[in-house]
């Protein structure tokens, strides 16, 4: 009898074109479904709960899978991970109903977007931060975030081949802080963008830090963000963000 495993991963997403399997191309997907088969020796096809783009990050990343085998549950995690390269990680894995499918029940889904604001990009954080030369306004952009936060038409805030059946998502919290807490006083300081919604349109995240970034140096100011959203019009917002600096950090379920 099959049972079904959900499963959280995290990985480094440098070296893989996203989430999604491609033919020809190395993904996180593919290498997971590989990985899972053999361990369990059946062809497993993982559901994941979102599709994260080439060179993004995850810490908290979600995909179930149904097997017959007899293996406990807590301990499908340490099996698939002897398979895994060491930039792939399943962190825990659990049983859950057999009708649960991850992006067809609510859910609260955090990401971060970290900036290294400094003179030079330190060589450790390139692949995981984007480098911002001059010095950000953090408290602009915090203030900007609110106008974020509730129920809107993002349409402004989604990339160009997005498919959606609607682009109104509701954002719970968006905040901006330096790392560590600190007041970010000096030049040197990472900066990290957090949100958390419901779902997200394509490369929605990223456009937002781009555009709060922006709202950082100057180039617009907080309040922009209303008639951003109100053009419903992708040109109106600011640029897209590179991916390096996104990080998929944690989905919260009812289960």
């Amino acid at each position: 009898m099959k049972k079904r495993i959900m499963l959280t991963i995290a990985y480094d997403g440098t070296d893989y074109k996203g989430w999604q399997i491609q033919p020809g191309e190395s993904t996180i997907e593919g290498t997971v479904n590989e990985a899972v088969s053999r361990m369990l020796e059946e062809d497993i096809h993982v559901i994941g709960a979102s599709r994260t783009d080439a060179g993004v990050h995850a810490e908290g990343a979600v995909a179930v899978f149904d097997t017959a085998s007899p293996i406990p549950a807590d301990k499908y995690s340490f099996v698939i991970n002897q398979a895994l390269p060491d930039d792939i990680r399943v962190l825990s894995s659990k049983q859950i109903p057999d009708d649960f499918h991850p992006r067809k029940v609510p859910c609260r889904k955090t990401y971060e977007y970290r900036i290294y604001n400094g003179t030079f990009h330190l060589p450790t954080k390139r692949l995981y931060t984007h480098h911002v030369y001059g010095k950000l306004d953090v408290e602009a952009m915090n203030e900007a975030g609110e106008y974020f936060v509730g129920e809107h038409d993002f349409t402004s805030f989604m990339g160009a081949g997005g498919q959606a059946l609607t682009t109104v998502r509701t954002i719970y919290d968006l905040g901006v802080r330096c790392e560590n807490g600190l007041t970010g006083q000096g030049r040197d300081r990472e900066i990290i963008i957090s949100i958390t919604g419901n779902g997200f349109l394509y490369n929605m995240v990223r456009i937002i830090a781009g555009t709060l970034i922006e709202v950082g140096q100057g180039r617009y100011c907080p309040e922009d963000v209303k008639a951003m959203l109100e053009a419903h019009d992708r040109t109106a917002a600011g640029q897209t963000a590179p991916a390096c600096g996104l990080c998929l950090v944690k989905y919260k379920y009812d289960i």
